[in-house]
């Protein structure tokens, strides 16, 4: 009888394989597994393995895939049901160009299951050119979409992983990007545990995230990499988390090029390796074996980073019979898919805010329009759909298009691209200005107006990928660049009514337009159909249901230093001044009403949960979802903290005259405060409980014209420490 090595016995755990696995390889074939570029070790029938895999919304770089709008757009759908729902169509797609490339013997980057995403640092600040690719500035919003995603990505099924998904950057990180590579973030403890962690600790303890990325940065003097607090003593031994850790793209000679924490190469492998880091996406972990030779790690310590790495393969079905992985099934053919791309459409629809309807000007009448305009220079931009970190799709439809298809046949649609994204002239050769004249001659011949400003991704992204070099992809301040302020105050001379559409990533100080336009739209990087869901917007088909997961502040005065990691005056839960448009805020086209906010007890003991309903009630026209939102505030803490805290989401989608109970339940651990030492303590005393449409500041009561429904409720008893 023959016998089959431990690592190819399908009956034994994974863990147990992966130990075989790694007993049988020499040092340097354990070392040729460290890097993202991972060898084949044909002797040992492992194929050779790019672990660099991307997929923040839609399978990325590696070709033709459904692609759904950019994270911070997802965002605003307040919706983890949905998140969820696309992870899975990413995963599915993800499969299904991994079995098609694996039996073509395709094992190049971007091609495998090792998906680096999702992305859920913290949005704290509007300049922050990478901001785009997280789920915002709330700690609680971004924990209950990342933790939807990752589900979604890593599947189901009770052995196999569909693909293994990567929580990163951990952590405190969140520009400047410029400096990313010599960064301190400096934070304390109170701030780390309140903002900046728990987003990971939720994608750990209770999404099981496979994978988590090391930031770029220093926190508090560690390099993220290699850093010892964040690694070990918080991820693996305080938060248990048993998955695999990688470093971001080229970090590790950071260590010594760009933080001086070490002298060279081989002493920066040996930190972040000792420190728990077990993947290098670089090329440094080549100079482990030197740092062996020298006694820096031991081959234990090697040993069990690429334990770790090879169970990862395993839990993915690398090495098992395809027969046995039920994800090895999925044909190509499901990769952009009628209905994934239908889907796809359907979130873009779910991800416009409406952030200004004077008068319901929206939505139009298509019968009654004879002629619009569409103007801007995203008005014909597929840059302006997609983001970054995107794939590519297989059918591309702009804002200028998505009218042209929407319109009644006789009706005239002008456009004029009115100026650059970010430059004084569109042509190289013209004067400055060289396209407003067009822009407003287009204007004055038609009925309405639809104004498509904003940025893209050229202009607000990662460092290295950007047109934006003197900020490093940041943004310098929080105004529309180049000259689309003067377009559109040129356009609005014409005294044609005016539809603002933003497409951005982030929040644009747009107090102007505030003033002067009657209707906004914030459109964030729609996707690749994101055309259609705005002009059908605009025209009524459906009703806009997203809320901003971001604050749009009316200045770059009011903010921080960007270097400035502390969260005082920083997002809804500490800014001091009145927001443009506040996080949670955005109109719809019909009203609701809520009432009838019941509480389960108004005095409870220090162990006890509390819960909570309300009603919902459509007293408008149109048919529409609504995000109800619950804030939480400790009117009696003994320390500084929020001024209220999202609490809890849930969607409704209610017609005409339709209501609905929704129910909320308020655990001990969510009442508890952040202490100045980053203890998580419940304190006795009285909490006011707010839920509604919006947060409960003064602005959103002002925009909004509702009032949010409040009970309040006492905690009584001794304080308690909870677990983090």
């Amino acid at each position: 009888m023959k016998v089959i090595p431990k690592y190819k016995n399908e009956n034994l755990s994974f863990e147990q394989r992966a130990k075989d696995l790694v007993s049988k390889m020499t040092l340097f074939e354990k070392v040729s597994q460290m890097t993202y570029n991972s060898a084949a070790i044909d002797r040992l029938c492992i194929p050779s393995y790019n672990w660099w895999n991307e997929a923040l919304h839609g399978v990325a770089r590696a070709g033709v895939a459904t692609m759904f709008p950019q994270a911070i757009g997802m965002a605003a759908t307040f919706d983890e049901e949905l998140i969820y729902q696309v992870a899975c169509v990413i995963s599915t797609e993800g499969r299904a160009k991994y079995n098609e490339s694996q039996r073509k013997n395709d094992h190049d980057i971007y091609k495998g299951l090792t998906f680096w995403a999702p992305n859920i640092n913290i949005f704290r600040d509007p300049r922050w050119g990478r901001g785009h690719e997280t789920y915002g500035e709330d700690p609680y919003l971004t924990g209950r979409l990342g933790v939807a995603f990752i589900k979604g990505l890593q599947g189901n099924d009770k052995r196999y992983m569909k693909s293994a998904a990567c929580a990163k950057h951990f952590a405190v990180h969140s520009g400047p990007e410029a400096k990313r590579h010599s960064f301190n973030a400096v934070v304390s403890k109170k701030d780390l545990r309140e903002t900046y962690l728990p987003a990971f600790k939720e994608a750990v303890k209770e999404a099981n995230v496979e994978a988590v990325m090391g930031a770029y940065n220093r926190t508090n003097g560690e390099p993220c990499c290699g850093s010892k607090t964040l690694l070990n003593d918080i991820l693996r031994d305080e938060w248990g988390f048993k998955g695999h850790v990688t470093s971001d793209c080229w970090a590790i000679k950071d260590f010594h090029e760009g933080h001086g924490i070490t002298s060279n190469a081989v002493e920066s492998v040996a930190l972040a390796v000792n420190n728990g880091c077990d993947l290098n996406c670089g090329n440094m972990y080549l100079n482990l074996y030197l740092a062996y030779k020298e006694g820096m790690v031991t081959e234990e310590t090697i040993d069990k980073s690429v334990i770790r790495l090879m169970n990862t393969r395993m839990k993915l079905g690398m090495f098992d019979d395809p027969t046995n992985v039920p994800f090895a099934k999925i044909p190509y053919e499901k990769n952009d898919s009628k209905e994934h791309l239908e889907l796809a459409l359907d979130v873009s629809r779910r991800t416009m805010v409406l952030l200004k309807n004077e008068d319901n000007m929206l939505p139009l009448n298509k019968n009654k329009i004879k002629s619009i305009a569409v103007i801007g220079p995203n008005a014909n931009s597929r840059d302006a759909l997609i983001g970054n970190y995107y794939g590519t799709s297989s059918k591309y439809v702009t804002v200028l298009e998505g009218f042209q298809q929407v319109v009644n046949p006789d009706t005239r649609v002008y456009y004029a691209q009115g100026c650059h994204l970010f430059k004084d002239k569109v042509e190289n050769l013209a004067m400055p200005e060289d396209r407003i004249v067009e822009a407003v001659s287009a204007a004055q011949r038609s009925d309405v107006v639809v104004m498509c400003l904003g940025l893209d991704a050229n202009i607000e992204g990662e460092e290295g990928d950007d047109s934006n070099a003197q900020a490093g992809g940041d943004k310098m301040d929080l105004n529309l660049p180049g000259l689309q302020q003067k377009l559109l105050e040129e356009v609005y001379k014409t005294g044609k009514p005016i539809i603002l559409v933003l497409l951005s990533g982030s929040a644009l100080a747009i107090n102007w337009a505030d003033e002067h336009i009657p209707a906004i739209v914030q459109a964030w990087y729609p996707s690749a159909q994101g055309g259609n869901a705005i002009a059908s917007l605009i025209f009524g088909e459906y009703s806009p249901s997203g809320k901003l997961p971001v604050t749009f502040y009316k200045s770059t005065q009011e903010l921080p230093d960007f270097e400035d990691y502390a969260m005082k005056n920083r997002t809804y839960r500490y800014m001091e001044n009145e927001a443009l448009y506040p996080f949670g805020y955005g109109l719809s086209y019909s009203k609701f009403e809520y009432s009838n906010l019941r509480i389960s007890k108004t005095e409870i003991e220090v162990n006890e949960t509390v819960n909570l309903s309300v009603t919902v009630k459509n007293i408008g026209k149109y048919e529409s979802d609504e995000t109800v939102q619950l804030y939480l505030k400790d009117v009696e803490a003994s320390v500084v903290v929020p001024k209220y805290q999202l609490k809890g989401i849930k969607k409704v989608s209610l017609k005409p005259s339709e209501e609905k109970e929704v129910s909320f339940e308020l655990t001990p651990r969510q009442m508890a405060l952040i202490d100045d030492e980053g203890k998580c303590i419940l304190e006795p005393g009285l909490f006011e409980v707010f839920v509604g449409g919006s947060q409960p500041d003064k602005r959103s009561k002002e925009l909004t014209g509702d009032c949010m429904q409040k009970s309040v409720f006492n905690v009584k008893g001794e304080s308690i420490v909870l677990e983090y």
